[in-house]
């Protein structure tokens, strides 16, 4: 009955906040909060449902050790080992100085709440960078290392909380042996525990048995937890060294996705155990501390982000959308507390208190940075300033060029194309939103400049009313949108190539003014077919004819494929696919006419199987009426394709 009602009341909960949408694990603690021992006392609060919930920890450390790459660390050393371990070192030490100084507790407690205030939530903050398209931008990458090096830096504090328990006289003795553990432990995984765990992965792949694969995972994370458990170390950290562990091997990618439902199902009971914990009685008493405790450390942390930031070299705005979206708590917040008050550092009453304000930031975190634009405007009044100097330089660039391609973007497609026009003595203009790239193009001697091409006046500053062309080579299609807005806009007649990287945005971007758009996945298929026939023997001139045709018709015979299990159903139910419905003797549309069945409001009919032979589509006013045994291939959405094959055998409309 327990687990009917944890089921049905946390599929309530996380659909609510799906819709909302908000992060899944503000349900989670809604359910908990509720149903928990200080609301409805539906659920217990006994040691076997905190037991079980402490296994979504390990496995949420686990997944965090998976995503701790060395060559990932490399590649962001500036942004992860510099301004984001300095963030959270100096976070962590003010908040270590202020909570004894505020609240009057222990100098140890001081420093565990300090690291608490110090993290930030990595899921919120990845999932609006995602929704709003900013994985890319300056602050974007600037959030993601700082949320990378938030997360190594539990590590420590999953030290230091066991070793705070014990008696001061014996605390620094504790402390040198965990240190020492954890020395030992990072050397067995470095130096033995790759090499060995790329044997043992490749002994059990062998088997080619996905049941004793995910046994042997499940061994090797709780077996790892387990061990360093025993050791005097928390199980988290025993995890974390069991992903990285796995990180270094082939099979990274593939551990992660089966160990995503049950870190997900645990990690959710591990949040409705901590809402348990929350006591809205003892909040509403201490109202007052529970806002100065969100207030405060928000406020703080946004500042202190955005002054580090600034150090390093970001403009204004940069730092300051970077220490807004890292202004809340986050789940090992909630982690960090939750082991100390375990481990009896944490007082319950403190608990109950510093719950709340960490649960409210992360509550107003999607709103704060939804509306983060705003709040720059109002902050800064220097921001117009930037964007001046930004497009007087765009303007000083384009000046001297006429009749040239307005080149938006300068990743790998916009470099190779960039090849092509310098190569046939083009004048270009590239712009792009990466500072690094930006950086290090202009470096290599090419004049890149540093613009948002969204922006009508970047556009005219970069010479649009005097361009050949525009390309967009990024695959965006939000962003090649608004660019074909303000082109259509101002020149109407000025051709613009875009790239996409599949054929799902075809119409939308043709419609909005697109003269020509490349769809890399159809690009590559056409390559694919001509280096066959030509392989084949066939003439290249037939290639190239059929070639030709194929783009000429807009891509409209490689439209929509057969979908399977191994595909994307979360992308693929709104992309076009080919479907066959097969017509029965007891088929409603036997006997029928094609316009009869009226079915191409909602699909296109692509050609019809009868008798082994083909009827494409310039042959349908041969067919009189529909007969049993023929098969239509249809082409439409998921949804569309099930309402024809309703129709088409049952006359539902």
């Amino acid at each position: 009955m327990l687990t009917l009602l944890l089921l049905s009341t946390a599929l309530i909960a996380v659909a609510l906040c799906r819709y909302l949408r908000l992060p899944s694990l503000l349900g989670y603690l809604a359910v908990g909060i509720v149903l928990g021992p200080h609301s409805l006392n539906w659920i217990p609060n006994t040691s076997e449902t905190h037991h079980l919930a402490e296994f979504g920890i390990v496995f949420l450390m686990f997944s965090i050790g998976l995503e701790f790459s060395l060559a990932k660390l490399k590649a962001m050393k500036r942004i992860v080992l510099g301004l984001g371990m300095t963030q959270v070192g100096l976070t962590a030490l003010v908040g270590g100085l202020s909570f004894p100084f505020i609240l009057g507790l222990d100098w140890r407690l001081g420093i565990i709440l300090g690291g608490a205030v110090a993290l930030s939530s990595t899921a919120i903050v990845s999932k609006m960078l995602i929704e709003r398209q900013e994985v890319n931008t300056p602050h974007g990458h600037e959030v993601m290392g700082i949320a990378l090096a938030q997360d190594i830096a539990v590590v420590p504090l999953l030290i230091l909380i066991p070793a705070f328990a014990k008696p001061t006289e014996a605390l620094f003795q504790e402390l040198g042996f965990s240190v020492i553990k954890i020395i030992i432990a990072l050397a067995l995984v470095l130096f033995i525990g790759q090499k060995t765990m790329r044997q043992w992965f490749h002994l059990i792949t062998r088997q080619r048995s996905s049941e004793l694969f995910m046994l042997n995972l499940l061994l090797v994370s709780l077996g790892l937890a387990t061990l360093t458990a025993m050791a005097g170390l928390s199980m988290a950290l025993g995890a974390f060294l069991a992903g990285m562990l796995i990180a270094e091997t082939e099979y990274r990618h593939e551990v992660e996705e089966d160990i995503k439902p049950f870190r997900d199902m645990l990690l959710g009971l591990f949040f409705i155990t901590i809402g348990m914990q929350l006591n809205l009685r003892t909040v509403a008493q201490y109202w007052y501390w529970v806002l100065i405790l969100l207030t405060l450390p928000v406020i703080a942390k946004a500042s202190l982000t955005t002054w580090l930031s600034k150090q390093f070299g970001s403009p204004w705005t940069t730092a300051l959308r970077t220490g807004i979206y890292l202004a809340q708590g986050g789940e090992f917040s909630i982690v960090i507390l939750d082991l100390a008050h375990k481990s009896h550092v944490l007082p319950s009453v403190w608990m109950e208190v510093l719950l709340a304000p960490i649960l409210l930031s992360m509550l107003l975190a999607p709103f704060l940075i939804k509306y983060s634009d705003v709040l720059i405007r109002r902050l800064t009044g220097n921001d117009w300033m930037l964007r001046a100097a930004e497009l007087h330089k765009t303007a000083v660039q384009s000046m001297m060029r006429e009749n040239h391609v307005i080149l938006a973007g300068f990743g790998r497609s916009g470099q190779n194309l960039a090849h092509f026009l310098e190569h046939e003595s083009i004048p270009f203009m590239a712009l792009d939103y990466d500072p690094v790239r930006v950086s290090e193009a202009n470096s290599g001697g090419h004049s890149i400049v540093y613009g948002d091409v969204s922006r009508k006046e970047v556009l005219i500053a970069a010479g649009l009313l005097r361009a050949r062309a525009v390309v967009i080579s990024f695959d965006s299609q939000s962003v090649a949108l608004k660019v074909l807005h303000h082109v259509h806009a101002a020149r109407p007649e000025l051709p613009v190539i875009v790239r996409s990287r599949d054929d799902d945005a075809l119409q939308a971007l043709y419609k909005a003014g697109a003269s020509e758009v490349v769809p890399e996945v159809l690009e590559g298929s056409l390559m694919l077919a001509s280096q066959t026939l030509l392989m084949l023997g066939i003439p290249i001139h037939r290639i190239n004819q059929r070639l030709n045709e194929v783009r000429a018709g807009r891509y409209s015979l490689l439209k929509g494929f057969y979908h399977g299990n191994t595909d994307n159903d979360e992308v693929d139910h709104a992309h076009p696919r080919l479907h066959p419905v097969y017509l029965s003797d007891q088929a409603w549309a036997i006997g029928r006419t094609l316009k009869e069945i009226n079915i191409e409001s909602w699909v296109e009919i692509r050609f019809i199987r009868r008798k082994n032979q083909r009827i494409e589509h310039d042959q349908f006013n041969k067919i009189q009426c529909l007969m049993p045994a023929d098969t239509l291939i249809l082409l439409g959405s998921h949804e569309h394709l099930m309402l024809a094959e309703e129709r088409l055998l049952k006359g539902k409309l």
